[in-house]
């Protein structure tokens, strides 16, 4: 497994994107960073844990909102520059509150919104 980590293409900043995605229905969920502590806590634990840009550290998914990503899978693409999350989702992957960041859906020349908030974020991060 070292030798697969070392040869992950990571950026500049030492960070890989990851794609989140819900194992059984193959819904994607969001896209965020991960370092190679976080893919090593990731597989170590089974619960995924990215890399937060805007906080400089560890983010587990769920720690304050309780919505967390169970590992299933992790898959490396073919360039070793972007890697694949299969997940069980608990409740809405989005700060938002809906179950997928990828709400925002083009119709011609218009944007519409094509998910419900499933959990209002001033509850979710009580």
């Amino acid at each position: 497994m070292t030798d697969t980590l070392d040869a992950l293409k990571y950026n500049a900043d030492g960070l890989i994107p990851a794609i989140a995605q819900q194992h059984d229905t193959h819904e994607v969920l969001m896209m965020a960073w991960m370092n190679r502590e976080s893919i090593e806590e990731t597989l170590q634990t089974g619960r995924v844990c990215y890399w937060s840009r805007s906080r400089n550290k560890f983010w587990r998914k769920g720690e304050s909102s309780g919505q967390m990503q169970v590992l299933k899978e992790l898959r490396i693409d073919c360039d070793a520059d972007t890697i694949l999350l299969l997940v069980d989702q608990t409740g809405p992957a989005c700060h938002t509150g809906r179950r997928s960041c990828f709400y925002n859906k083009v119709e011609g020349d218009q944007v519409i919104i094509d998910r419900d908030v499933l959990i209002d974020p001033q509850t979710l991060y009580a």
